[in-house]
């Protein structure tokens, strides 16, 4: 084959493996189709093994990661947000907060997680909430102040728990990781091919990669997944005797107080509150409650001290 047409016909030859591995998750087609490309002379030995070398990569990042990768994923992004955001030392502030967290956690699709489920405030007047992989949940004091009552405070953790159910945050991580399989796969072509463009593509890859962490901590998930999150927790609130409306609620405080903010913390990674409410009033049709005494008693009992410090 004239050289002036090798290089364009190995970038087709790369692309439609890459589609097959994708479409089907299946390694062995990439082999045996560099195996054919190299018994033609099409391509080198060398350039055969690294395009096996991309796929493969490319078939791992779709891969699901266990529960034990997934608790260390998500101990390494609390570690980052924890760099951040200064954990809110009140041992019975956190107590009754996990209490309520790990009741709720019960009656989600998701009881159980490798390392359990944990919930931690947050010193910060910022209102936001961070659900990280393998059940670990963020808090923040400002997100707090937006709950009058208990049923208003296990919505927030019900939407987060959901968060980890839905597996959102590892979807981001699994971004990631394909980022980082496709640079492989540049640097790999580059390496083989000595291409300008391809070396350039590598540069841009590499640099995404380093904001794996960052664009799942700020970015926030998409509209969609935040929609889910509500439903699921919407579901979850019901069985775990807790009233549906009680995200409505919430929902409009926080709005009112994000507004007054400045929009800051929770509206950069949410959708807004008038939205979500709009999406909820499709399955929650009964959109005022009576907090229970019981609950209120206890919740104020617990937060009291924290809801009165400005």
């Amino acid at each position: 084959m004239n050289k002036k047409y090798l290089l364009p016909f190995i970038s087709v030859l790369v692309m439609l493996l890459i589609t097959t591995v994708l479409i089907s998750g299946c390694g062995e087609v990439a082999e045996i189709g560099t195996g054919i490309a190299q018994a033609g002379g099409i391509i080198t030995s060398s350039q055969a093994d690294s395009i096996t070398k991309s796929t493969k990569a490319i078939e791992k990042s779709q891969q699901e990661l266990t529960s034990e990768q997934e608790y260390y994923v998500g101990r390494a992004v609390v570690a980052s947000v924890l760099q951040t955001y200064k954990p809110l030392d009140r041992p019975q502030q956190n107590n009754y907060l996990n209490l309520l967290g790990q009741s709720l956690a019960i009656f989600s699709n998701c009881p159980e997680t490798f390392g359990g489920y944990h919930f931690l405030l947050l010193d910060s007047d910022e209102i936001n909430a961070f659900a990280a992989p393998g059940g670990l949940i963020l808090v923040t004091r400002g997100m707090l102040r937006c709950c009058n009552n208990e049923d208003e405070l296990a919505a927030v953790l019900a939407h987060e728990i959901c968060h980890v159910e839905l597996k959102h945050g590892l979807k981001a991580i699994k971004q990631g990781r394909m980022t980082e399989a496709l640079t492989i796969l540049a640097a790999e072509s580059a390496k083989q091919l000595g291409s300008e463009e391809l070396a350039s593509l590598t540069e841009n890859f590499e640099e995404s990669v380093s904001d794996v962490v960052m664009t799942l901590t700020t970015s926030g998930y998409s509209r969609d997944q935040e929609r889910d999150a509500d439903a699921a927790a919407a579901q979850l609130l019901r069985r775990a005797g807790y009233p549906e409306a009680a995200m409505i609620t919430m929902l409009r405080r926080m709005d009112e107080r994000i507004s007054d903010s400045g929009g800051h913390g929770f509206a950069k990674t949410h959708p807004s509150a008038s939205s979500r409410i709009d999406s909820l009033r499709t399955t929650i049709t009964n959109t005022q409650f009576v907090p229970d005494a019981v609950r209120q008693e206890r919740f104020t009992a617990a937060m009291q001290t924290i809801l009165a410090w400005y």
